[in-house]
């Protein structure tokens, strides 16, 4: 079942928003999230694949956000073979080597942030944003993200960026959002 709201004209409901650094930079690949709201019943999914691969020694995307309990896999569409490891509090596990054109999998139960890491390429980094909240969006190289689904009103935010400066790389707000035009954040940075 897809459950979509729509506004007074008949189009999705799209919560705009851009996110900026202290200096008014776009803060790009930050995650927002909101929090659901009391009642809700929309399906934890998102639109997109639960896989981060490995290409050039480099984690494909470097940020993927998935819901809570999702399995996730590890596809390794290089030549040389990997590891995956992370000592994040949400998910502290390892992935012995693999070889190319083989794929391994690991579940994500604990919502929070998930950094990775291989152990034959220590410059490899990866990120994993493991949320509770179908209303999560990935900003772009302007800062830019859109959450669909809810309408104009007070909503608990985070946003979290390898780079926040507060607890976890979280930043936390009561904010009253408004449907279309961004609604901007600015999120310190170290």
């Amino acid at each position: 079942m897809i459950w979509l709201a729509l506004n007074s004209a008949g189009l999705p409901r799209q919560i705009g928003f851009q996110v900026t650094d202290q200096r008014g930079l776009p803060l790009r690949d930050a995650v927002v999230e909101i929090a659901r709201p009391a009642g809700d019943t929309r399906a934890l999914v998102f639109g997109w694949r639960n896989a981060m691969a490995q290409r050039d020694q480099t984690f494909v995307p470097g940020l993927l956000i998935v819901p809570q309990g999702a399995t996730v896999a590890f596809p390794n569409l290089d030549t040389v073979r990997h590891s995956i490891y992370s000592f994040s509090r949400a998910a502290r596990f390892q992935i012995d080597l693999y070889g190319a054109d083989q794929s391994r999998t690991h579940q994500f139960a604990i919502a929070g942030t998930v950094a990775l890491g291989c152990h034959i390429h220590d410059r490899m980094k990866g990120y994993l944003r493991v949320t509770s909240t179908p209303y999560a969006a990935r900003t772009d190289i302007n800062g830019r993200a859109l959450i669909e689904g809810l309408p104009a009103g007070t909503y608990e935010v985070t946003v979290w960026h390898p780079l926040a400066n507060g607890r976890d790389n979280e930043w936390h707000a009561s904010l009253h959002l408004t449907e279309g035009a961004p609604n901007r954040i600015t999120v310190e940075t170290r």
